[in-house]
């Protein structure tokens, strides 16, 4: 039988077989007859059964992308599917899976003769846990949570709702993805003295060159106009992406590409871990250079410079209502014990 021919019921059954998005698309371009069949009442179902495939889980994805001022964050939201919701997820959905590849080489990164692709199960938890993180940073890390607040009892129990509703296990899959956000933003977006110096020799193991290093952080002025949301923030200049932070020029110095020294760089990756996963990924892929980072953090407001972020510290309050030890917690994620992987 000619697969054009197929009884309408078994062409849906396909469609319901896609494990993409993408793949959902191609299959209804393929005939005017298969795309009948999908834009008909079957279409969202279709896709949500797609999004979940690939970038579910769906439940979570949704309670990020609808989360809204009017509502605590730790309240579970009930939302009819729609064409414009599958959009928002599929927007965060593809930033999740931007992490699927950074985290083997993060999570791996010493002893990297282990290091393996993620299962199905491990990305799917990783995903979980990006959602996760993500909603956290939206509901607690914006103007309204300034450092003058963060501990009065009334927000530190606000914050550990949101928590509550997660297993310690879920938990802990939270914070080793956590973890990666700041090896990432330590090492590539905003790196310490010490680590451009490492890099610096590394590239130049002859050069008898000494870089100069600034003492105080400067922030620029704010830019006359700034979009909020995270990837239009700036327009991409394409001979800024490939200049290298490391090669000195007669207008660029290396040094001044460092972040401080180890305390001060302490509590600069403290204010950066505020950032929400599609932030710190797109920073990582767009700003190469300090200064790239100064304007976009700049642009973000007053309230995100010494305001470091209140995940850990609502992390360890949460443990200790249940009666177990956050330490202990990370000591089992670096063992390998608790985590994405175990």
């Amino acid at each position: 039988m000619h697969f054009d021919e197929l009884a309408t019921e078994l062409v849906i059954h396909i469609f319901r077989s896609c494990s993409s998005v993408a793949d959902v698309f191609s299959l209804a371009a393929t005939s005017r007859r298969f795309y009948q069949a999908f834009a008909a009442s079957q279409r969202l179902p279709i896709l949500e059964n797609a999004v979940e495939s690939e970038f579910g889980p769906l439940e979570d994805a949704v309670q990020l992308v609808t989360h809204n001022e009017s509502q605590p964050a730790h309240h579970i939201r009930c939302v009819p599917s729609s064409l414009a919701l599958i959009k928002q997820v599929v927007e965060v959905g593809r930033v999740a899976k931007r992490w699927e590849s950074v985290y083997p080489v993060k999570k791996w990164k010493h002893n990297f003769q282990d290091r393996r692709l993620l299962t199905d199960e491990e990305r799917f938890r990783l995903r979980r846990a990006v959602y996760r993180l993500w909603l956290y940073d939206r509901a607690f890390h914006n103007r309204l949570h300034p450092r003058f607040s963060r501990l009065h009892r009334s927000s530190v129990l606000e914050r550990a709702e949101l928590l509550h509703n997660w297993s310690t296990n879920e938990l802990a899959d939270l914070e080793d993805v956590r973890q990666v956000f700041r090896d990432v933003l330590q090492n590539h977006v905003c790196p310490s003295n010490g680590t451009i110096q490492r890099k610096f020799r590394k590239r130049f193991p002859e050069t008898n060159q000494q870089l100069t290093f600034n003492i105080h952080l400067n922030y620029p002025p704010p830019p006359t106009q700034f979009q909020q949301h995270f990837h239009t923030m700036h327009q991409d200049h394409p001979s800024d992406k490939f200049i290298s932070k490391y090669i000195p020029t007669q207008h660029h110095e290396p040094g001044a590409e460092g972040w401080g020294d180890e305390i001060p760089h302490y509590y600069v990756v403290e204010d950066m871990l505020k950032l929400d996963p599609g932030q710190i990924m797109w920073l990582r892929d767009h700003a190469p250079l300090k200064g790239q980072v100064e304007t976009y953090i700049r642009g973000l407001g007053e309230w995100f410079e010494n305001n470091g972020e209140t995940f850990g510290q609502t992390l360890d309050w949460v443990m200790n209502e249940r009666g177990e030890d956050a330490g202990e917690l990370r000591d089992s994620i670096d063992y390998g014990v608790m985590g994405i992987v175990e």
